[in-house]
């Protein structure tokens, strides 16, 4: 299993496909690995993490089958080889008590995701400009 730079949890089959798209666009060499399901996700993230091959971003929708995505971030900061992979929670939601609880079950952000493809790709932009090039991590 290829080693991915962006672990993204997402449900919507034609939301990723735009992801996929825009990550794509931005740069070509960046390795996306998408899954549909947070107990899936959590039990692929603990394979990738007992193989040394921890993702470099871990993207995260709220509501996720199999486990809901504020469970899925708690559970992926319990687990001591993952605690520092950095997670932005990406949702539609914009509501504030969504948004604290992700930052306070440690969350390093919460992005709302943008409406129209132009501006999807400014803000995948933007995080993979961040938490792949400029940020350092200790993951």
């Amino acid at each position: 299993m290829a080693v991915p730079d962006i672990f993204y949890v997402e449900d919507n089959e034609d939301f990723v496909d735009v992801v996929e798209r825009a990550i794509g666009q931005i740069d070509d060499t960046t390795v996306l690995r998408t899954i549909d399901d947070g107990a899936l996700a959590l039990n692929t993230l603990e394979k990738l993490a007992e193989d040394k091959a921890k993702p470099k971003l871990i993207l995260i929708d709220l509501n996720l089958p199999g486990l809901s995505g504020l469970d899925l971030l708690r559970r992926i900061k319990e687990t001591q080889a993952l605690r520092y992979v950095p997670i932005v929670m990406f949702s539609t939601s914009d509501n504030p008590k969504d948004i604290r609880s992700s930052l306070e079950f440690g969350a390093n952000a919460y992005v709302t995701k943008p409406l129209g493809y132009a501006n999807l790709v400014k803000c995948l932009s933007a995080m993979h400009d961040f938490w792949l090039k400029t940020s350092s991590s200790v993951a």
